[in-house]
């Protein structure tokens, strides 16, 4: 009888791992989510000003459910769109990036790149995600200066180690970004420096959110920091959250809107939209793009 009970436990224990994984893989990577947050960063007395957040695509060219609720955020009539990185994840995915971004190309935008915009994926054991200094594996190489081109050939602000201002809402926006600190390519020191008081409003955009940039952006006075990178934790455990965040960011930040500490600055994190192809699961943690609802202070 006790054998029986224990052959039953175990029995149930697989089907409901089964059916977890079947729910992670088949279901929720595919409801994307809408998120929608509050962040009082502008001046007494100015208008609301929207920015649409989008990070981690992680795009393969047959995702078009993918693609085409991307595109259909146009709808939103956002007055600057931002993009933190991994967008790809496949030589041949410019066109369905594209598929996903060209309704938004009509509105100012400025973007980052990350380290899945420059290689593809290789497999790896994901619980090498618990390792604090895991080695960095690169893939083949994607086609990056073909989707650059095409975003700054739309008017978007390429801010990979770069700062410029942006005219957005009939506010003068200004933006500093760098390059992927998860594999080195930041150099923020070569853009750092106090925002412009004629500024309406500063944004901060990084891939990966690691806290000593994040420290250097806020003290420059960058009033919102955006990055993605993270997934949310892509496995999260209810009521306990993110398990890892592959970077610094404390687990308690792995996604949405956080004053940044010892700042007056804010930090967003989005959980992103896609998967690493070799670990294409989500649970409790649904793909999400973010509408950040600027307001006064």
């Amino acid at each position: 009888m006790r054998k029986r009970t224990l052959f039953g436990l175990a029995a149930g224990t697989v089907a409901a791992g089964a059916a977890t994984l079947a729910y992670a893989s088949l279901v929720e990577r595919n409801m994307f989510t809408l998120r929608r947050h509050d962040v009082p960063v502008l001046p007494a007395d100015a208008e609301p000003l929207r920015v649409l957040h989008l990070s981690d695509l992680h795009m393969m060219p047959d995702q078009r459910r993918k693609q085409q609720w991307v595109a259909s955020l146009a709808a939103l009539d956002p007055d600057l769109v931002v993009v933190t990185g991994d967008n790809m994840a496949h030589p041949d995915a410019v066109p369905g990036v594209l598929r996903a971004l060209q309704p938004l190309l009509d509105y100012p935008g400025a973007f980052v790149f990350g380290s899945n915009d420059y290689t593809g994926p290789v497999w790896k054991n994901p619980f090498t995600y618990f390792l604090p200094n895991r080695e960095y594996t690169e893939g083949a190489a994607l086609p990056y200066e073909e989707l650059r081109d095409v975003l700054t050939g739309a008017g978007w602000a390429d801010l990979n180690n770069a700062r410029t201002s942006v005219k957005a809402g009939g506010r003068l926006v200004e933006l500093v970004g760098v390059d992927d600190p998860h594999i080195g390519q930041d150099d923020y020191p070569a853009v750092a420096g106090p925002v412009t008081p004629a500024a309406d409003l500063s944004i901060a955009l990084a891939h990966a959110p690691e806290p000593a940039l994040l420290d250097q952006m806020a003290a420059d006075g960058f009033g919102l920091l955006l990055a993605g990178h993270t997934h949310g934790g892509q496995v999260c455990v209810p009521g306990y959250g993110a398990l890892v965040t592959n970077c610094g960011l404390p687990r308690s930040m792995a996604k949405g809107l956080h004053r940044w500490p010892g700042s007056d600055s804010w930090l967003h994190v989005s959980a992103g939209l896609g998967t690493h192809p070799t670990a294409p699961v989500r649970f409790a943690c649904p793909p999400e793009a973010s509408i950040l609802t600027l307001t006064p202070r």
